[in-house]
């Protein structure tokens, strides 16, 4: 059986484009503009997932994530213009599994979609067996597979820029040298020349994930130190 998510957003535009995406999925998309439908989909609908917008007629959606969380486990993603830090610890704290803001590219929403129900199930499950895989933001990484997909779309990397992302991944969070990254993935000793050819590999890796190189959004640059991904 196809999962189910209900998208709750009261503008119809938005709503009916991220049925699209979902549907394109494989998903069965259930939509409700107000927090009173939305409610009654839950209560008789086998609900997967939520996508759940702050702002609605009839209550706010941090309200209704708070009741939903009363009962149920099942992810809720929160979709809102709100995009203060203050907006993101509210809806975090009431239960919500992640939070985007408007506007939104639909194949990230789809990838956090997937995300979520892939940690869901998985813990659901009591898989006991740790994957390593990175999954955050619309990235999947998969070590064993050597799979790396971006919004649900598949990467086509070399060998070494597979290397380089997995090790960053792998370390999430952590700041790692180019001396580092380089004797870890080269397997050779590190010269002062070695790091041109680890600057050239990750500007390459960046743009096959479409990296702003002054504002990249995975493969962060920490001047004089070092690189790293988002833990």
């Amino acid at each position: 059986m196809n999962d189910k998510i209900l998208v709750v957003e009261d503008e119809k535009d938005i709503a009916d484009l991220l049925e699209v995406y979902l549907s394109n999925e494989g998903y069965f998309v259930l939509k409700a503009e107000n927090g009173s439908d939305a409610f009654n989909y839950i209560k008789n609908e086998d609900v997967s997932l939520v996508i759940l917008d702050i702002m609605l007629p009839d209550t706010d959606g941090l309200t209704l994530c708070r009741q939903i969380r009363e009962k149920y486990l099942f992810p809720v993603i929160m979709l809102t213009a709100r995009n203060s830090d203050m907006d993101k610890i509210n809806g975090l704290s009431m239960g919500a599994d992640d939070y985007m803001t408007k506007p939104f590219n639909p194949l990230e929403v789809v990838a956090r979609v997937k995300t979520q129900l892939r940690r869901y199930k998985r813990y659901n499950t009591a898989e006991v067996e740790t994957i390593p895989e990175y999954d955050k933001n619309g990235l999947y990484v998969c070590k064993d597979t050597h799979k790396c997909e971006l919004y649900g779309k598949e990467l086509s990397l070399t060998p070494i820029e597979f290397d380089i992302l997995w090790y960053l991944c792998e370390r999430k969070g952590i700041v790692v040298s180019s001396e580092e990254l380089f004797e870890n993935v080269w397997k050779e000793k590190y010269f002062s020349n070695s790091n041109n050819t680890v600057m050239a590999h990750i500007a390459r890796l960046r743009e096959k994930l479409g990296d702003e190189p002054r504002k990249p959004k995975f493969v962060k640059t920490v001047w004089g130190v070092g690189y790293k991904i988002e833990g």
